[in-house]
């Protein structure tokens, strides 16, 4: 495909380990012979390289000149961050309420539990690092605007790398001005890096949208996921993503064609149907014989109530393929509610929205760490002036930045230190406790609290939430090996 230059396979574990051991002792030596105090950079647990730099303060501060609207677009984050960290706190608690009642019965490769582009298999190296570095620049500035928006200087700003691999970025505020500033103003700041990789993917999903409308099917027929074993479809040796490309000389080049072309046919009925394969882009007609769809789902254990519900009738043609699915369906699927032909009006494609980007962080598992399967890339084509290889390396571009956009917005979001979640809700609680105590010290029910008892109050409240939410993620992970 156009893109495969971008989808590098994981590496062998041997050689990641010994790339490791190798890094490590790159560090130490430049550690040791000065290079890192040039490269104004330093050693973080012993194997994570920090590069400070100074770069990007000049933009930062022209950029952030209207404050007010900036000041405005951190009220809006901090609400945004609200909702999302309590919806990321349910999913913690939903996930380890599942791992206690039915765990999963293998444990995950180690592999699977780090997000590192290359090594985690389904984040391939080259657009998993790409779409890394741009989000990671994206949150820190978003916390740098919002300190700049507020009065606070930025130090510098700074990466995080395991040798070529981006792990982080982060944006330095004067540590004394960060911790005195008013608790509104800090959350702000905390909350603006994830909201920013939050409607960073919501952009990117619009753009997904838009650069859906260029394509057009390569080819004219509707394709199966998969086949129902032993049917019509399975014994004429049609194979998955083979291109149905008419029925008995109806072409069949949309779902409805297809619908219509089969409610033409009955069961037991010898149809000729031309397809066009997905290996070898051949055409060949195969000889199917129609099978009941009626008997079918009665043997899978669907009552006539279910059956009549789903407009499922005696006589009824069946073919046997799962998944049918349009030559545009890669891209169709990826733009969700933004895509052209979305059946439904503006209020639909919003509400659905939030649900869609679950799908999307879904896709890689279910694809191998590709967007589109490879197969649906090619019945993809634009006459446009960019042509198609462009426009899938612009799709899957955007893919990437959706997914990781929402997987550092949301795992930020962790009401545990040191997550940006962690900090806001310490603020939070800090804020919590402190109104509790005017309104007690109004009503006089006690004298009010002193306000180093209400900060030693909220960091231990924070702390133990933390440690609470670590033991729920550590036993939800960890279970399977101990079964």
């Amino acid at each position: 495909m156009a893109n495969d230059w971008m989808n590098i396979p994981w590496l062998d574990g041997k050689i990641l380990i010994l790339a490791l051991i190798v890094w490590v002792i790159m560090l130490k030596h430049w550690e040791n012979n000065g290079t890192l105090d040039r490269w104004n950079a330093s050693r973080a647990l012993g194997f994570i390289l920090m590069i400070r730099t100074q770069k990007g303060r000049k933009a930062l501060d022209n950029l952030a000149r209207p404050k007010s609207a900036w000041r405005a677009y951190g009220e809006l984050s901090l609400w945004v961050c609200r909702g999302a960290m309590f919806l990321v706190l349910i999913l913690v608690l939903l996930t380890f309420v599942i791992a206690i009642i039915s765990p999963p019965k293998e444990p995950p490769k180690a592999s699977e539990l780090v997000a590192i582009p290359g090594l985690n298999p389904v984040i391939p190296l080259g657009w998993g690092a790409l779409a890394f570095i741009i989000s990671l620049v994206i949150h820190e500035y978003g916390h740098g605007l919002q300190a700049r928006a507020h009065g606070m200087r930025v130090r510098s700003f700074g990466l995080l790398l395991l040798g070529p691999l981006p792990l982080g970025a982060f944006a330095e505020p004067q540590a004394d001005e960060l911790m005195k500033a008013p608790s509104k103003e800090r959350q702000r700041l905390f909350a603006a890096g994830p909201a920013t990789n939050i409607f960073a993917a919501f952009f990117c999903l619009l753009m997904l949208g838009a650069i859906a409308t260029q394509f057009s099917p390569a080819i004219a027929g509707v394709h199966p996921q998969s086949m129902v074993s032993e049917s019509g479809a399975d014994d004429a040796g049609l194979q998955p993503f083979d291109s149905i490309l008419s029925l008995n000389g109806t072409s069949t080049p949309t779902l409805n064609a297809f619908s219509e072309a089969m409610e033409a046919f009955s069961p037991e009925q010898n149809v000729s149907m031309v397809i066009k394969r997905a290996e070898s882009g051949e055409e060949e007609t195969l000889n199917v014989t129609m099978g009941d769809k009626y008997q079918h789902y009665i043997e899978l254990g669907w009552s006539e109530d279910e059956l009549e519900a789903g407009g499922i009738e005696p006589e009824s043609a069946f073919l046997g393929v799962v998944g049918l699915g349009e030559a545009t369906n890669g891209i169709d699927r990826l733009a969700g509610p933004f895509d052209p032909d979305w059946n439904g009006n503006i209020f639909s494609r919003i509400l659905y929205s939030p649900f869609h980007l679950l799908t999307v962080l879904i896709t890689p598992f279910e694809y191998s760490g590709v967007s589109i399967h490879p197969m649906e890339e090619a019945k993809l084509s634009s006459d446009g002036a960019l042509g198609t290889s462009t426009l899938l390396f612009l799709v899957n571009l955007m893919f990437w930045l959706v997914w990781v956009n929402i997987l550092l917005g949301f795992t930020n979001l962790i009401p545990m230190v040191p997550f940006d979640g962690g900090h806001m809700f310490r603020d939070m609680v800090h804020d919590g406790l402190s109104r509790l105590s005017r309104i007690g010290e109004r009503l006089k029910l006690w004298g009010g609290w002193h306000p180093m008892k209400i900060e030693h109050a909220a960091g231990k409240a924070t702390a133990y939430s933390s440690l609470a939410i670590l033991f729920m993620l550590l036993f939800s992970i960890l279970i399977p090996y101990f079964l």
